[in-house]
């Protein structure tokens, strides 16, 4: 009487064993969302795509961002110069807080900036910016491909840049030797210049920040929606910035777009 149970046991067993195996096959719901979400470009091909645009990119891509532009308003650069610096050139990942800037995806992937938007909120930033003085700003750039940007920024506009490194705290720690007091707090990405962003947010002081279509816009005051992992694009966001700035101040700026940039083809 007893056998039947054995064999019915050993099947249970061998069936939950079945049923357990077939589980750990099929992926886990975790992994199913993160298959389905876009795998983003890294820094390093961003800049080469930044680097390769041709002039038929740049008419194509002039003629249909023109449509987004007002025709009867002049813009900070021509809109040539926005496409040659790859200045409309998202990632793959667009945050909803980025959404509303951008306008398409190309057949790559990558988001694709309004650039009238770009120019918009560069208007903006520059209006902020200069209600301030050289020696109440400073500027935060750990990206290397800005280094080169922000150095002649802070030449022109004698506002104080951090490069490579940004001593955390030293905003906020009295005790540090090196510590000053500002009043606004200019970063090229939220994300690798967060230790500057989270310390002005401590403050209770604005950012002005250029943001990419997969950074966040927390704790930031006003942003400049725009490509800030490539050279070209940095430079070309840094460039207005500094000759706004100068133009403002009444200081001297003796330099062109390609300074900042690098050659434009």
């Amino acid at each position: 009487m007893e056998q039947p149970k054995e064999k019915n046991t050993l099947k249970g067993l061998a069936q939950e064993l079945e049923e357990k195996i077939a589980k750990e096959k099929e992926p886990k719901s975790s992994e199913k969302s993160k298959s389905k979400e876009p795998q983003d470009i890294s820094d390093a091909e961003i800049e080469e795509l930044s680097k390769k645009i041709d002039k038929k990119e740049i008419e194509k891509e002039s003629k249909e961002l023109k449509e987004n532009v007002d025709g009867k308003k002049e813009t900070l650069i021509p809109l040539e110069d926005y496409i040659k610096c790859a200045v409309h050139l998202g990632t793959k990942v667009i945050t909803p807080h980025m959404k509303k800037f951008v306008y398409k995806r190309r057949a790559d992937g990558l988001a694709v900036i309004n650039t009238a938007l770009i120019d918009e909120k560069l208007r903006e930033g520059i209006n902020f910016l200069v209600n301030y003085e050289p020696e109440k700003v400073y500027l935060v750039c750990k990206r290397e491909a800005g280094w080169e940007a922000a150095r002649l920024f802070e030449e022109v506009t004698g506002i104080r840049v951090f490069t490579k490194k940004y001593p955390s705290g030293i905003t906020t720690n009295l005790e540090l030797e090196d510590f000053f007091e500002a009043e606004l707090t200019i970063i090229c990405d939220p994300w690798v210049d967060k230790n500057a962003l989270n310390d002005t947010a401590r403050l209770k002081k604005p950012v002005l920040a250029l943001c990419d279509t997969n950074n966040y816009s927390t704790n930031i005051t006003k942003l400049i929606p725009c490509n800030n992992k490539s050279k070209k694009s940095i430079g070309c966001i840094i460039y207005i910035l500094a000759r706004e700035y100068a133009k403002n101040k009444g200081l001297d700026f003796n330099y062109s777009l390609e300074d900042f940039t690098g050659e434009l083809e």
